[in-house]
């Protein structure tokens, strides 16, 4: 099969020929349909991510059609149009007992732990566990994103931060998590702040649903124009970028026992970002994180997607080929388009 491969960390990856990859007996094939770009597989290129061994294929936010099925998996069958979450549990630990399969102890995560979709073909382990049926009505570009930002946001705004109709959210950048949350967001009734540098971004984010928009590079204190326009803060914010002055951001802007929820990661120099503790102390603030979602919680917003409440497909920007998908992969710090970038030509 065609691959995108780098043997090493921030050397450009080649575009090469290597095995076809064999199911498990738990696991399954996908022919790759799409596969998205993600700020999270440059970290792993550049070498932030600890489970990667050399040499290594990227690729996590993937949908396809099942290609080959292992002996002892029983609820797919080769055809079946799929996609499957960023972080795959084991079934077996604690956490999978309880359902929360995206913090598994063994957890699987095809572009890190393993070799990814940047492919024509991947491999996918417990496909009963982690893999989720793909409705004919989804493109396979559209749900390239349900693998990692549309489900992680998902998440973040209504399992991790409660949001409820007639809130207020802060979502601090603008890239294809924050255009996710905001949409989701704005479906179950909150009010959107969205926060950025870019002026396109920010015109999407307001054709997305946001009330109101702030561009970071023209104004001098984010969170005091946040607090002004929301008259006392945000309930729920969101640093869907991931870096020191968006989380910082993030929380001062909250109002009393707001919900501060971190999706971007934050990785290497950014690791131990800032903290105003003395406000989370004295407003009774909470600061939770946002890992993925597991495949048994897709329902629910599979629902949302079908009923017209949430278009993915608005997010989808730019489609691109493999090849192609290496200089994308490569500029994704420096630049980031608008939209998603998806590779749906293999």
């Amino acid at each position: 099969m065609k691959a995108v491969l780098y043997e090493a960390f921030c050397e450009p990856p080649k575009l090469v020929t290597v095995p076809d990859p064999v199911p498990e007996h738990h696991g399954v094939v996908l022919k790759v349909e799409a596969t998205g770009v993600c700020r999270s597989d440059w970290h792993g290129w550049v070498g932030h991510d600890g489970d990667i061994e050399l040499p290594h294929v990227p690729g996590h936010e993937l949908a396809g059609v099942v290609a080959e099925v292992g002996k002892d998996v029983t609820r797919w069958k080769v055809g079946d149009r799929v996609t499957v979450p960023f972080v795959g549990g084991c079934g077996t630990c604690p956490e999978c007992h309880a359902g929360h399969q995206q913090v598994c102890a063994n957890q699987f995560q095809p572009g890190f732990t393993h070799w990814g979709s940047f492919a024509e073909l991947v491999s996918i382990h417990k496909a009963d566990l982690n893999l989720v049926a793909l409705p004919e009505q989804v493109s396979f570009a559209t749900a390239a994103s349900f693998g990692c930002r549309f489900a992680t946001s998902f998440r973040a705004v209504v399992d991790q931060g409660k949001t409820s109709a007639g809130q207020w959210v802060a979502v601090h950048g603008c890239g294809g998590v924050g255009l996710s949350a905001i949409m989701i967001a704005e479906a179950i009734g909150a009010n959107v702040v969205a926060i950025d540098i870019s002026e396109e971004k920010l015109a999407l984010a307001k054709k997305l649903g946001a009330v109101h928009t702030i561009n970071a590079a023209t104004v001098a204190d984010v969170p005091e124009a946040v607090i002004e326009l929301t008259k006392g803060g945000a309930h729920v914010s969101l640093d869907a970028l991931g870096h020191p002055t968006t989380c910082f951001n993030s929380i001062r802007n909250l109002r009393k026992r707001g919900k501060h929820v971190q999706v971007g990661l934050m990785l290497a120099e950014h690791a131990t970002p800032a903290v105003p503790m003395a406000k989370v102390i004295a407003d009774e603030l909470e600061i939770l994180g946002s890992h993925g979602m597991q495949a048994h919680r897709y329902d629910a917003m599979l629902a949302m997607v079908l009923s017209g409440k949430l278009a993915p497909d608005l997010l989808v920007g730019k489609e691109i080929s493999l090849e192609d998908s290496i200089e994308a992969l490569m500029q994704m710090d420096s630049f980031q388009a608008v939209g998603a970038t998806v590779v749906t030509r293999f």
